[in-house]
């Protein structure tokens, strides 16, 4: 097998397989299992447990003009990431994804350190999101369970036995629990808009004394800055779709379609939640609220558990279900991809005979089993989810500008609105949303950098030496120095 960038092809005879394919082989997806229509319930499965829980804690951070500024603020880079990652997934149609585009663009480093962070992100948020579930079984008194490791195992043990059995099959449960979670928060906010009064918006008596506070920024501008993390719970992990661009029919067409999709119900939910539940309640009462939405119905009829209230709460129940489930899918495929090309073990990504990276959900599965057993701490797992996917989104970004610079003839069977234009904007929010994540819980900040550098240090002194040259991404990256040297020559 091909060692390394520029390693050359083996010549075999024509009955039997190169090393290389038959490495391939072994490692291949389904393909053609997703159509626009998963594609853009995947894109919302990410995201839709952020409406029901955790965006609110903005609120103590930046009051109520604070977390809005801070939404429409990550909401724009989210859009703008969104369409420039639409066009890089129609030229490299990979499960690299967001590494794929970095390698491209900004070479084996580049690329290393994008899946890492990305990596980091869709391993530790299905771990912190297990820890909300325990808390909703719990509080909801199903199955007689309590908060713990049992229902951890539970969670992580049902739903990767899901991803073993197919791709299609998960793909399709994953779309139900979230339609079911999608249409119950519209719901909520009809309900929720019946009590709306825009004086409770502003509720919240802040730092009189912080720079430029008012009613609407109790804790003044840097409110904003710090609420960002927040803001970005509304849209955090669409960035995984294309990670199923080999397992998608027709990408280049396809993957556009369903992320501008997918973004615009994003958008459309965050409005309905944030603005219906601190209307109903007011800001202060839901600021630090496990469950927010149940908090501002309960709130706005003096307290007492409604029909409505407690449907809200069985749906929050499943959204946490459907972004856990569809998070588990995006680390499989991220990890799959990082080791296919040789970055990680290369074991880790057999697929089994369902085509199936089967060593790809059970690892993760296993740390972040482990980690959710051992902490119990959602929240900190979650910013520490933030901090990668903040990372991942400079260097993705980052990636489309160079790739437009660098190659401007590449054929771009989609191109980004704007051009780069839309991803300079993207990249210099992310920017601020690295270091805004240092401001809200620095010590999740600094264990996640503590992981960056040990990665850094296994790739440094291992991996990089041992790069598969056949795996896609990596023909991608030769193909692109070859036509470089040739037109040098």
């Amino acid at each position: 097998m091909a060692e390394g960038t520029d390693s050359p092809t083996t010549v075999t005879t024509r009955n039997s397989p190169s090393p290389e394919d038959a490495y391939l082989q072994r490692r291949s997806l389904r393909r053609g299992s997703a159509g626009w229509v998963l594609l853009t319930g995947l894109g919302v499965a990410y995201v839709v447990s952020g409406d029901y829980a955790g965006w609110n804690f903005g609120l103590a951070e930046g009051g109520f003009g604070g977390l809005a500024i801070a939404t429409v603020l990550m909401g724009l880079m989210y859009t703008c990431l969104v369409f420039s990652l639409a066009e890089l997934s129609s030229i490299l149609p990979t499960a690299g994804g967001g590494y794929g585009f970095a390698r491209r663009a900004l070479g084996t480093w580049g690329g290393f350190l994008t899946g890492t962070a990305i990596l980091i992100e869709y391993i530790l948020a299905p771990a912190a999101i297990s820890v909300f579930i325990g808390g909703y079984v719990e509080s909801l008194g199903l199955f007689g369970l309590e908060s713990g490791w049992p229902v951890y195992l539970a969670c992580f043990a049902i739903f990767i036995g899901v991803h073993l059995w197919g791709v299609g099959e998960a793909l399709r449960f994953s779309f139900v629990v979230t339609g079911i979670a999608v249409i119950v928060l519209i719901i909520f906010s009809i309900g929720a808009l019946t009590h709306f009064d825009a004086a409770s918006l502003t509720d919240i008596k802040g730092d009189g004394d912080a720079f430029g506070a008012n009613s609407w920024l109790p804790y003044g501008l840097l409110g904003i800055w710090a609420a960002f993390p927040f803001g970005m719970w509304f849209f955090l992990g669409i960035e995984g779709v294309p990670l199923a661009a080999e397992e998608t029919k027709e990408p280049a067409k396809t993957m556009p379609k369903a992320m501008g999709l997918a973004i615009g119900i994003l958008v459309l939910l965050a409005l309905l939640t944030l603005l219906p539940a601190a209307g109903a309640a007011g800001s202060d009462a839901i600021k630090d609220a496990d469950n927010p939405l149940v908090a501002a119905l309960e709130a706005a009829t003096g307290g007492d558990p409604t029909m409505l209230s407690r449907i809200v709460n069985y749906a929050g129940l499943a959204g946490l279900i459907a972004s856990f489930f569809s998070l588990i899918y995006a680390g499989s495929r991220q990890l799959f991809a990082l080791s296919r090309a040789g970055y990680l073990p290369r074991f880790l990504s057999l697929t089994s005979g369902r085509k199936a990276p089967y060593l790809g959900l059970l690892v993760p599965g296993a740390i972040g089993f482990s980690l959710a057993a051992a902490t119990g701490d959602g929240a900190r797992m979650l910013n520490i989810a933030v901090f990668g996917a903040a990372i991942s989104y400079v260097l993705m970004s980052l990636s489309h500008i160079v790739l437009r610079r660098r190659e401007p003839g590449l054929h771009r069977p989609y191109r980004t609105p704007g051009g780069m234009v839309t991803s300079s904007v993207a990249f210099v929010l992310a920017c601020t949303a690295v270091v805004a994540t240092f401001l809200v819980d620095p010590k999740a900040a600094g264990i996640a950098f503590v992981l960056y550098v040990v990665a850094v240090g296994y790739f440094t002194c291992f991996s990089r030496h041992r790069l598969v040259a056949a795996a896609p991404e990596e023909e991608f990256a030769a193909l692109a120095e070859a036509e470089a040297e040739l037109e040098r020559g």
